[in-house]
């Protein structure tokens, strides 16, 4: 079995949904770069095209989930803390201030 029958098939991919972010994105721009090329037989370029839709959605998921973690604890009077999550528009406006 060639190499590009192989990877056609994704007989020799790991599962999307068990890659870790960078594994993940580095091999979407992979993919990316591979679609950009051209020259691909169809069902080459649509088992491509269907692999980096289903690489996108997995980045997605792991940035979403990577913001939920990101909470701030703040103090509040009497000495209690809770929990904020944190926005890019928060960290802008702590740096500013």
């Amino acid at each position: 079995m060639t190499e590009t029958t192989a990877t056609t098939t994704g007989a020799d991919l790991p599962k999307v949904e068990e890659l870790a972010f960078d594994d993940a994105l580095a091999e979407l721009q992979r993919t990316v770069a591979e679609l950009e090329a051209g020259g691909q037989p169809l069902e080459r370029a649509l088992a491509l095209h269907e692999r980096g839709a289903a690489l996108i959605a997995r980045c997605d998921q792991l940035l979403n989930d990577a913001q939920l973690r990101l909470e701030q604890l703040v103090s509040r009077s009497g000495g209690t803390l809770e929990t904020r999550a944190v926005s890019a528009d928060d960290a802008i406006d702590d740096a500013a201030g």
